[in-house]
């Protein structure tokens, strides 16, 4: 077994005990992201689309510096604190990714860190 920590300057660093990801031969482990902007590590508020987006943003830069791709992500996790949300984070997640899709969950979560409406984890496979 190989593992390997992931990270790149390019996503928010922790903000508490954790890697970004960990790869364990072609398996990533990704971390949950919330919208926090990657250059300073601040919350980027906003609305659901604003933070989803952000979310997308940072898993993406994450699945690059594993060598990989969003479209590498098998299984998605999505926590958001507001159910009413679902299509508008089903919309985007069909803007950032092609099927076919990754198996996914989507949880309603009663609070997020910084105040977030939503955040997402997953497992990537990753060949080469």
């Amino acid at each position: 077994m190989q593992k390997t920590i992931i990270h790149t300057d390019k996503a928010p660093a922790a903000i508490g005990p954790y890697s970004q990801a960990v790869k364990v031969d072609q398996t990533v482990y990704l971390s949950g992201q919330i919208a926090l902007n990657p250059v300073d590590n601040q919350f980027k508020g906003g609305d659901i689309r604003e933070q989803t987006k952000q979310v997308f943003a940072n898993l993406r830069a994450v699945c690059e510096a594993a060598g990989g791709s969003l479209a590498d992500i098998v299984k998605l996790q999505i926590y958001l604190t507001d159910l009413s949300h679902f299509e508008t984070v089903n919309e985007l997640m069909r803007a950032e990714l092609e099927a076919p899709y990754p198996a996914r969950a989507a949880i309603g979560v009663s609070q997020l860190p910084k105040g977030a409406l939503v955040e997402m984890d997953g497992v990537a496979v990753i060949r080469g």
